[in-house]
């Protein structure tokens, strides 16, 4: 880590769809998912207002795999991670860019079905780097 710099976001949301799990052209598993998260304030006149946050999250490994057994729509979710900016070219050639996280620890807030307790599963992913380059099937913006 470099001296007097941290890259660390930490979030409590709610997916926004099923986890999307692709492998890489070496086997490796990615998955990405949205989570949402909200801002409750009152205004100037007392009324409460609502905004709610939308962030990509991504996660390698075998913990992509957990993800996709165990996360569902409307889950609620602990994410750790760094946050990552990337940049490319789409099939039309248009620059594209985006920002996520890059998972580091994921848990899951909601019982497992069927279990009356308030009981998580916590993941952690290993510090693994992404590999050059992604299975891109699909024909998304996204290249992966």
């Amino acid at each position: 880590m470099a001296r007097g710099t941290v890259n660390r976001a930490i979030l409590i949301g709610r997916l926004g769809s099923d986890p999307d799990v692709r492998y890489t052209p070496s086997g490796t598993p990615v998955a990405n998912f949205n989570i949402a998260t909200n801002r409750v304030w009152k205004d100037r006149d007392g009324n409460p207002q609502e905004e709610t946050t939308w962030h990509r999250i991504v996660v390698w490994g075998r913990t992509a795999e957990v993800v996709k057994e165990y996360a569902r729509k409307g889950s609620r979710i602990f994410v750790e991670g760094r946050i990552q900016n990337r940049e490319w070219e789409d099939q039309n050639g248009q620059r594209r860019y985006t920002t996520e996280i890059v998972a580091s620890e994921i848990q899951f807030l909601d019982s497992p079905a069927g279990e009356g307790g308030g009981s998580q599963r916590t993941v952690e992913t290993p510090d693994l780097e992404p590999p050059e380059t992604l299975d891109t099937e699909g024909g998304e913006d996204v290249p992966f």
